[in-house]
């Protein structure tokens, strides 16, 4: 979404320039996550492009979350509509990229031998690219089926009567078990911490909605200008104390039949900052838990203990917490009963042996900085930005780092894109960027590298907006926290916490002040 977009823009300006992809074709997180169950959780028509009022006037959305079929769909009528495709040369994969000081070029590396040279080298790599693994043993030897929910094949997996485990109820697990509990034999989960979850209500999208949606795009896209996240929901501004118990319960009430995030991000404003807010918060959501699952231990099981509602991306469900009342789906919680290695008939754990036809690792990624670590960036006097951000990245507004000049990160650690809805935060970025790429050629500038005194201002500027909310203490890719990555077990500041309108003006204050915090030359 975020490439396609810069090389749309990059086009229009009369720049030379090629967009390196992975994949076989376009579509990024759409083309690579084919499971079950994968969809938006931000509502369809907020999530597409703005730029063009030919191309809203001209696509429906068929669903209030669409599915990735349908998104990967959309991705393919916008390459093709503004003629994309001819400038993207598929199966690529960069291994290193090093930076050439004294003739101001990148030099890249391609697996397949090939070496490419150009004067700037943006990354719309993605936040949550670099899939990651558990560190089991035996993962080899299992002679069924097995892989990542990244990698699920593009031919149809017959689950009819299968076997299945899942390992994982992050946001990814979450939508896949629920997606394939009715169709499949027998379902194990194997859940290491539980996640607060709220349902998605999705619905279709008839003619009428849709053509009513075509007419208040204009508003639409205001609405999440003005939102800290970039979606519809914004934050009440009460405080939970403010509110009497019985309205605010059933304030709560409303927020849980809403579609999408209105509970994460239209609740109380102090819910996701003070302790006692979430906590009652928390209570009623895990009450919620309770009346939807059942067995009474088992609801138990799936309701978090080590953190609050919201502290963490909000897994959205259709269908999740029901798939436990099915008698064809079982729980393991591997905190009281840990995985002790992967057989070849299935999954052994400290209490008894299971047996699978297919293994589905729903153990999500290396989020935000994982897909720049896959690549060897090489900067000035020999310099590894792998290296440079083993405790955590350091940035100049998300988008570039010292020592790394004419390297720009579209959709990178700090910046505002990765805390938004994913495409309202993009089109703000590209759209700066491609201004100053006209500043440059205008000027003939072929140099651009932040100060040091500006990225550890804005470093510390982004560690700041950390400690006054909840999610500080969150274990998840907010805070760079992965138990499956090794040196990932600490806070890691990786997110900018201003909003996006905040952002969005210090951007443009950055360029009102001839680009600010950059050395140009």
């Amino acid at each position: 979404m975020c490439g396609l977009y810069q090389l749309y823009k990059l086009l229009r300006n009369g720049a030379d320039v090629t967009v390196l992809e992975r994949g076989d074709d376009v579509g990024g997180t759409w083309y690579w996550n084919r499971y079950p169950g994968c969809r938006f959780d931000s509502e369809s028509y907020t999530y597409g492009y703005s730029f063009s009022k030919e191309l809203l006037a001209e696509w429906d959305w068929t669903e209030h979350f669409s599915p990735q079929p349908e998104n990967l769909r959309y991705v393919n009528h916008v390459v093709d509509k503004f003629e994309l495709r001819t400038h993207i040369q598929f199966g690529c994969n960069l291994t290193r990229a090093v930076w050439d000081d004294e003739h101001h070029i990148w030099t890249l590396e391609l697996a397949d031998g090939r070496t490419l040279t150009c004067r700037f080298l943006l990354t719309a790599i993605g936040l949550l690219s670099a899939p990651t693994m558990p560190r089991l043993t035996g993962m080899d030897s299992f002679r069924g089926p097995s892989f990542h929910t990244y990698h699920w094949p593009k031919a149809p997996v017959d689950l009819t009567g299968k076997r299945v485990a899942v390992i994982g109820t992050g946001a990814t697990g979450v939508q896949l078990i629920g997606a394939i509990a009715d169709k499949v034999g027998q379902l194990t989960v194997f859940q290491r911490r539980p996640n607060w979850c709220a349902p998605l209500h999705n619905a279709p999208i008839s003619a009428a909605e849709m053509a009513s949606i075509r007419a208040d795009y204009a508003e639409i896209f205001r609405k999440c200008d003005n939102t800290p996240g970039g979606f519809i929901h914004g934050p009440d501004r009460r405080r939970v104390a403010e509110v009497p118990r019985e309205e605010r319960l059933a304030f709560w009430e409303r927020l849980y039949a809403t579609p999408g995030f209105a509970i994460w991000l239209g609740n109380f404003r102090d819910v996701l900052m003070d302790e006692a807010a979430n906590a009652e918060f928390s209570a009623f959501v895990a009450d919620k838990i309770r009346g939807r699952v059942k067995d009474p231990v088992l609801a138990e099981k799936l309701i978090p203990k080590d953190h609050g509602f919201g502290v963490q991306r909000v897994p959205m469900e259709t269908r999740y917490y029901e798939a436990y009342n099915r008698p064809n789906v079982h729980l393991v919680s591997i905190g009281e009963t840990p995985i002790e290695r992967i057989t070849p008939t299935g999954i052994r754990t400290s209490e008894r042996d299971y047996e699978f036809d297919l293994i589905v690792y729903a153990t999500g990624f290396d989020a935000v900085t994982g897909a720049f670590d896959g690549i060897d960036f090489v900067g000035t006097d020999g310099q590894r930005l792998r290296d440079n951000w083993r405790d955590g990245p350091l940035t100049y507004l998300g988008l570039q780092v010292v020592g790394f000049p004419n390297l720009f990160m579209l959709a990178g650690p700090q910046s505002a894109s990765l805390s938004t809805n994913f495409p309202r935060g993009i089109e703000t970025v590209v759209d700066w960027a491609s201004g100053l790429f006209e500043h440059a050629v205008e000027r003939g500038i072929r140099r651009i590298e932040p100060t040091a005194e500006a990225q550890a201002e804005w470093t510390a500027h982004v560690e700041e907006l950390y400690q006054g909310l909840l999610l500080r203490k969150a274990k998840s890719w907010f805070t760079g926290y992965n138990s499956n990555v090794e040196g990932h077990d600490k806070i890691r500041y990786m997110i900018y916490n201003g909003g996006a309108p905040r952002y969005r003006q210090r951007l443009a204050e950055v360029a009102q002040q001839g680009y600010a915090g950059f050395r140009l030359g």
